[in-house]
């Protein structure tokens, strides 16, 4: 989806029309074009490249391989994660934590289910950097439930203002949960362009339903109100 096809409107990513990948150990679903999901239509909106929504079976998990000149935000939604790179990092991530990996110059890492007797349910995104050979980093934090209710947490920014990740692009990323009947506001400043992602629930945005795996672009929108039609968890993205 170019910005060009979303003037003045918002733009519904429906769930079930993403990328399906079912490989046994791991079912995925991708918003944008990603492996051997091709879509000339819907390739990233901005500097927003990936948006994968990923269940790994228990005990299974991606090897060590590689990135290089990407920002890559992983949101845990239930179980755990456990995760290794070249850098030295070694962590176990569950729901509440945020990751933030930037690959720069390389890194190799792998990511794999911590638990033997459930899956692990996540979000992994990708954001181009605005510059690549970076110095390949990692950057780890918590966020609970209670600074997230009923509210818009900022939980990465190029600035990483109010206890955000830092993230190498004009990007700021809000987590939300909602309960039933509760809203929010966001504006947008002139020329910027959003994102939002529904994680579970069901919200009305400007009018517009978004149930669990939508996703919507914003363009030329001066501000957004989000209601939750039910209990609600999803991510906004304010981007250049």
């Amino acid at each position: 989806m170019s910005q060009e096809e979303a003037i003045d409107m918002i733009t519904v990513r429906n769930s079930n029309d993403r990328g399906t990948v079912n490989m046994g150990w791991l079912r995925a679903r991708h918003s944008f074009s990603f492996g051997s999901y091709y879509d000339p239509e819907h390739m990233g909106f901005g500097p927003l490249r990936v948006i994968n929504e990923d269940r790994i079976q228990p005990s299974q998990g991606f090897g060590t391989h590689g990135h290089q000149d990407m920002e890559i935000i992983t949101y845990i939604i239930e179980g755990a994660l456990e995760h290794k790179d070249s850098m030295d990092n070694g962590s176990v991530i569950r729901p509440g934590d945020v990751q933030r990996m930037t690959a720069g110059t390389g890194v190799m890492h792998s990511e794999f289910n911590h638990l033997d007797d459930a899956e692990t349910h996540l979000l992994q995104i990708w954001i181009l950097p605005e510059e690549n050979g970076l110095e390949p980093g990692y950057e780890e934090k918590s966020f609970g439930k209670a600074e997230k209710r009923n509210r818009l947490a900022l939980v990465a920014a190029r600035d990483a203002r109010d206890g955000a990740l830092k993230i190498h692009q004009d990007v700021d990323l809000y987590a939300s949960l909602l309960d039933a009947g509760k809203s929010v506001a966001h504006e947008f400043d002139t020329g910027r362009t959003g994102w939002i992602q529904v994680v579970s629930g069901r919200i009305d945005v400007n009018g517009d339903v978004l149930e669990s795996g939508d996703g919507a672009a914003i363009a030329n929108t001066s501000n957004v109100t989000i209601e939750a039609g039910e209990n609600a968890e999803f991510l906004l993205f304010d981007m250049v």
